[in-house]
């Protein structure tokens, strides 16, 4: 009898015979024990972000599910510096630390997100009361003392750590950042030389979007040879990965790949998602500071995802991952961003307020169809 794990979960055995019903049940017991992480042990790590209310580990279903699924977690915004620091510079860690306690708990392997980016920052770090920059020499103390701080806080704790984040602008170019503007090239060297000098057991890591992409992939390509050439520590390259529906093609995924492993580094896939709604601008973006106008046309899935778009995301993840498999040499990881759809950044981003189905576990914390063709891969 040819079932399919989809099948299997919603059989009952109501109207079975009995020998049959037998084998179900046993096939369903073994399959439910069976989750993507260990689907996929001798491929690569399958990580998800937590956010901080899930971090707490006051949801146990939600405990469940991710201990079951998952061996690589990633802090979705609790140690970004605008949220672990007030404008004053004065840390908060309770999130941070919930954070690492959950996946020391669970052994579970955590990336630190992140140590240097452009977003969700204070102006105050790099501006004086009247509004004009502060030096070069300052700005480098204040990434001392913060890289110290915090990398040194979860030495050994934390295996890897995302150490610059989205250096490279939408333009191809560098991104002009109050980072940028007043260090340069330098505040990239010299965070990871830092974090390094923290921690050189940690696995150092260059992040960014839209690298899967003809332009800003080979930007960051020569951004990083610029880089590795001046002796940076840097080990691995993460592709966030969010993607569109359609966009980009596989093939331009594959590029990427090859592109980074060419440079001696280890790829990660950092931030996936599968945004199914309709695209209001050109390219996906994940410049947080993005926003558009809402309108109904635009938020069309508000009653569930049909099964026409259910099908699609699923191909659609089963082609990344077919391709995931095949470059299995050359990626360590692989990290969805949310663990289900309720907890996605895309409900808000670009257009706040909308219902996207971005991930492989819905509302109610239950298997989608992606999920399914994820493990039928590995049967």
């Amino acid at each position: 009898m040819n079932i399919s794990r989809r099948q299997l979960f919603a059989l009952t055995g109501a109207g079975l015979a009995l020998s049959q019903a037998a084998r179900v049940t046993a096939a369903t017991k073994a399959l439910e024990q069976t989750g993507l992480k260990t689907a996929y042990k001798d491929n690569f790590l399958i990580g998800a972000a937590l956010n901080a209310n899930i971090a707490t580990g006051s949801d146990e279903k939600l405990n469940a599910l991710i201990s079951k699924e998952f061996n690589s977690i990633t802090p979705e915004n609790c140690m970004k510096w605008g949220v672990l620091r007030d404008a004053q510079g004065q840390w908060n860690w309770t999130d941070a630390d919930n954070f690492v306690a959950f996946g020391t708990k669970y052994n579970i392997h955590m990336v630190g997100h992140t140590l240097v980016w452009h977003s969700q920052i204070h102006d105050e770090v790099f501006k004086k009361a009247d509004g004009s920059y502060i030096s070069k020499d300052a700005l480098q103390k204040k990434m001392e003392e913060h890289i110290t701080t915090l990398a040194g806080r979860y030495k050994g704790k934390l295996p890897a750590w995302d150490v610059v984040n989205e250096a490279v602008g939408d333009d191809n170019k560098m991104r002009d950042s109050h980072w940028y503007k007043i260090m340069g090239d330098d505040f990239i060297y010299n965070a990871f030389a830092l974090a390094h000098e923290v921690d050189p057991k940690a696995h150092l890591m260059y992040n960014d979007y839209n690298i899967e992409r003809t332009g800003k992939r080979e930007a960051t390509v020569d951004m990083l040879k610029r880089m590795k050439k001046r002796g940076m520590p840097i080990h691995g390259l993460g592709i966030q990965g969010h993607l569109g529906i359609d966009t980009p093609p596989i093939d331009e995924i594959e590029k990427s790949i090859i592109e980074f492993a060419k440079l001696g580094l280890r790829v990660h896939f950092t931030e996936l998602d599968i945004d199914v709604l309709p695209s209001v601008w050109d390219l996906p973006v994940a410049e947080v500071s993005t926003r558009f106008e809402y309108k109904p046309e635009r938020d069309p899935y508000i009653k569930g995802l049909p099964q026409e778009m259910q099908d699609k995301l699923a191909k659609r993840y089963e082609d990344l991952f077919k391709l995931f498999i095949k470059h299995s040499d050359k990626i360590d990881r692989v990290t969805f961003w949310g663990v289900s759809d309720d907890a996605s950044w895309l409900n808000g981003f670009p257009i706040r307020g909308r219902t996207n189905y971005p991930l492989l576990f819905d509302r109610q914390l239950q298997p989608k169809d992606a999920y399914f063709r994820l493990l039928d891969l590995k049967r």
